[in-house]
This record gives C-alpha cells, sequence and structure tokens, in this order.
C-alpha cells in the first residue's frame, strides 16, 4: 500500500461519495493520534502541543503553507501552546482520502 505522505491531495468539488465508515477506519490507522468525530459531518481532529505561542504559529504557518500546496485546508484553532486541527471535505460533507493524505502530512510536520 502507497503511503499517505507521497501521496497528493486531488481537487474534489464534489460529485464523489464521501467514504465509507470501513474506509475511514483504514485509515485512520495509517494516522496517529487522529480522532474520528461525527457530529453533523464526520471530522478528523488532532491537538498539538508546543512550549510557547510563538511555536504554535510557526507551526501554524508551515500548516498553511502545505494546505495551499496540496489545495486542501483544515479548520485550525489556536490556543496559545495548542493547535487543534480538524479536517473534513467541505464539497462533499464528509471524509475524503484527501483529509488523511493531509493529515499524514501535517504528522510529518510536527515531528520535524
Amino acid at each position: 500500500m502507497e503511503d499517505l505522505t507521497s501521496k497528493e491531495c486531488v481537487p474534489c468539488e464534489g460529485g464523489v461519495p464521501p467514504l465509507e465508515s470501513e474506509e475511514v477506519e483504514e485509515l485512520l490507522t495509517e494516522v496517529r493520534g487522529w480522532e474520528l468525530l461525527e457530529e453533523t459531518q464526520p471530522k478528523i481532529r488532532k491537538e498539538f502541543k508546543f512550549g510557547d505561542f510563538k511555536e504554535s504559529m510557526g507551526f501554524v504557518n508551515e500548516i498553511a503553507k502545505l494546505a495551499e500546496k496540496e489545495g486542501h485546508h483544515p479548520d485550525i484553532e489556536i490556543s496559545y501552546n495548542v493547535v487543534t486541527l480538524e479536517l473534513y471535505t467541505h464539497a462533499i460533507d464528509g471524509l475524503h482520502e484527501n483529509d488523511f493524505i493531509l493529515a499524514a502530512k501535517v504528522d510529518e510536520l510536527a515531528e520535524e
């Protein structure tokens, strides 16, 4: 199986079904520490903790560059030394492989 970090996000303008729950469960095993939220639509979320606000903002700026490159953008919440990301594909109101590709790449950024 191809590693998620070696894949690129593909444009998703809708017209494709969201991932089935079995696919979501399988992809969750390929990302570290992301939790599945099932509110109005399924999302994945993860908190990242840093030493201070400056480190948090540096991480957010790197995520912004990555998101622009991939053409897929997370919802970001910043609270001093905690950055919380939520991913889902707005165009299909659910989860797409893109969400997991970006999650895996964000995890790589966090390790650097």
